[in-house]
């Protein structure tokens, strides 16, 4: 199932001597219903456009760039030269730093998660790295560059896969700072009884088939609701704009150019010309451009002065 997905990194887990090549693919998918926001009178898909907050002025991505704001109120903006001179992590190997407990690995930590693929001919080490880590119960701690940003990460075993697990770094993790908790709460042994056994009467193997999004069920079951009563209407196109890039904008230019054509409006002489006696042989391009048209008008009344002689 994974070898049909698309990888998106390779490189090779090193440790000590060993170096086992791989490939890491997403672990993890989202299947949350996206909604558009569209015009409720005519079902047109909402734009935002970049704007200026001091003038109003729409800005153009080229002339965006990428700035911050001291505490002080300053400004300092970074242009992409900037960031160019910026030093990258660009390598392909995932360094194994050390082996450390399970139990030592706060999940808040956790951030995403990535399978690794062994390579044909590293199928082995793989699998030994693999079952050292479940003898010992222990995970790998690394470093990797993912996306040109150096990441620290975990090594751990799923089933028979190695999962590439990237952490936060510590700094990026906050702190409960609740004054309520530092107060002292007096609990009694009856109520702490209780609360145990409350817990021991709800224990259960954790598995996790047996939980489903009912929101998104919900979701899906109204929307083919609506679908199966006719509550629907087709998707408006909306019209392209010209802030596209430059493909789209020909594009846009030449779909506009054959239908304005079409109909008439670019040039009133055309759409007065008899039309030609095999119209189907005449590629309709041809049609659509106002040169071709104005050759066409010069051409006719000539023909036609000639045929009475």
């Amino acid at each position: 199932m994974l070898t049909s997905m698309r990888a998106m990194w390779s490189g090779a887990v090193s440790f000590g001597l060993v170096s086992v090549p791989v490939k890491a693919y997403a672990a993890t998918t989202n299947h949350d219903i996206r909604f558009h926001q569209v015009h409720g009178a005519d079902g047109g898909r909402i734009k935002y456009k970049r704007t200026c907050s001091l003038d109003g002025e729409e800005v153009d991505y080229a002339d965006i760039v990428k700035g911050y704001e001291t505490e002080d109120g300053e400004l300092i903006t970074l242009t992409e030269e900037d960031l160019d001179a910026l030093p990258t992590a660009t390598g392909h190997e995932i360094d194994v730093i050390e082996f450390v407990p399970a139990d030592q690995i706060d999940p808040l930590l956790f951030e995403k998660s990535y399978y690794l693929e062994p390579d044909a001919k590293a199928a082995k080490p793989y699998a030994l790295l693999r079952e050292a880590l479940v003898d010992t119960d222990r995970m790998a701690v690394v470093k990797v560059a993912l996306r040109q940003r150096e990441s620290i990460a975990l090594l751990r075993v799923r089933g028979k896969a190695i999962v590439l697990q990237t952490m936060l770094w510590p700094d990026e993790v906050r702190e409960p700072e609740f004054d309520i908790l530092d107060n002292d709460v007096e609990l009694r042994p009856q109520e702490l009884q209780m609360a145990a056994s409350l817990v021991e009467s709800l224990g259960a193997d954790f598995d996790p088939s047996d939980f489903h999004d009912e929101y998104r069920d919900a979701v899906v079951a109204m929307i083919e609701q609506k679908r199966s009563t006719g509550e629907t209407r087709p998707a408006p196109v909306a019209e392209k704009t010209d802030d596209g890039d430059s493909m789209t904008d020909l594009l846009t230019a030449l779909q506009r150019s054959v239908e304005a054509a079409r109909a008439g409006k670019p040039a009133e002489e055309a759409a007065e010309k008899p039309a030609p006696e095999k119209p189907a042989e005449k590629p309709k391009a041809t049609r659509s451009r106002k040169p071709a048209a104005k050759k066409d008008e010069d051409e006719a009344p000539r023909k036609r002065t000639r045929k009475p002689a």
